[in-house]
């Protein structure tokens, strides 16, 4: 098995990215360190990628590109933006998808600086990462361009969609239209839903109405729909549908589909008898039936100003900044109007 940049981390004691700088000759490092990674080299006879012996000089022309999942289609369109920027700036891409785990989005963003890669973006990273400091060493080494996952303590570059003015529109609109007990549907683990959840808690509580928070565990795969349905389901049980709450609002499209399907097999009219909306406007939104109302995240200028951002950074060095893209409510058959 081929020795790789890992290995000589591990036997040195020190990260890839300091392995990396000593490869590169890019940043200074101690000459103690330098001297154990270089002797963890000759030990393990590492053979560094051609390409890479020649950084210093020139640029492999390739990203990588990390995303929690492709079936939802959310990230699809975001990566479709990425792929056409670079496309046009004949720049390759790499993409690692991570199913939302940390230590696996760890792991991809390790192997993207081992391939060399020009610039990294992160689609929707891990809370977990992003506050425990990982981040901060990479884009020393590496220009990082973060889509969403936007924390305000952390200073780093993002492009982030108006999440927060999108979701509040949507509840104003439910509210508007005479609904007051309202659902939230969120996944396990994103800062996109606490940001939301926070927001719904907020609203609900101005009105002075009930909450009710249904969790679907991994919320960005398409096996969300059928566990959002199940849920729903179940929950019918104890809460009456169409009477005790009159509406739900999802974190995403997908879940948003699950409860369109739950009120479907549990014979509820949308949206006479109950009101739902999501959240991205993928293309399901407007194949279900009826038709999802929606917030549209703008997704592919979402990817193409990331990439924009990005290969700035390339050429002329990383600055850590904020690009903010607005968020649209799209009404469509799912809600009352």
């Amino acid at each position: 098995m081929a020795v790789t940049i890992n290995d000589v981390a591990k036997e040195a004691g020190v990260s890839i990215t300091t392995v990396s700088r000593v490869i590169n000759g890019n940043y200074p490092v101690k000459q103690e360190t330098r001297q154990r990674v270089e002797e963890a080299i000759k030990k393990l006879n590492f053979q560094p990628n051609p390409i890479a012996r020649s950084l210093v000089c020139r640029r492999t022309n390739s990203i990588g590109i990390v995303v929690p999942s492709i079936t939802n289609m959310y990230f699809t369109e975001v990566v479709d933006g990425i792929e056409k920027y670079a496309r046009n700036n004949s720049y390759d891409i790499f993409l690692n998808i991570t199913n939302g785990d940390a230590k696996a989005e760890i792991n991809a963003v390790n192997k993207f600086i081992e391939r060399y890669v020009d610039g990294i973006i992160v689609v929707d990273p891990q809370t977990e990462n992003m506050l425990s400091g990982f981040y901060d060493e990479i884009v020393n080494t590496v220009p990082v361009v973060f889509v969403n996952g936007y924390h305000q303590e952390i200073d780093l570059s993002f492009v982030i969609s108006n999440e927060e003015n999108g979701f509040k529109n949507a509840l104003k609109h439910l509210n508007k239209t005479g609904h007051k007990n309202i659902i939230f549907v969120r996944g396990e683990s994103s800062y996109s839903y606490d940001l939301k959840e926070n927001i719904y808690r907020k609203f609900i509580k101005n009105i002075g109405s009930r909450e009710y928070i249904l969790t679907v565990n991994a919320g960005n795969s398409i096996e969300v729909v059928e566990n959002t349905k199940k849920s729903i389901i179940n929950i019918s049980s104890e809460i009456k549908l169409g009477e005790d709450f009159t509406a739900l609002i999802a974190c995403n499209d997908l879940m948003a589909t699950g409860a369109l399907n739950a009120c479907l097999e549990l014979g509820i009219k949308v949206p006479d008898e109950f009101s739902i909306i999501g959240f991205d406007n993928i293309i399901l939104s407007q194949m279900t039936t009826p038709k999802l109302s929606t917030v549209d995240q703008n997704m592919k200028k979402l990817g193409e100003k990331s990439a924009e951002m990005l290969f700035n950074y390339i050429e002329s060095g990383y600055e850590a900044d904020k690009v903010l893209i607005n968020t649209k409510l799209i009404l469509r058959e799912s809600c009352r109007i």
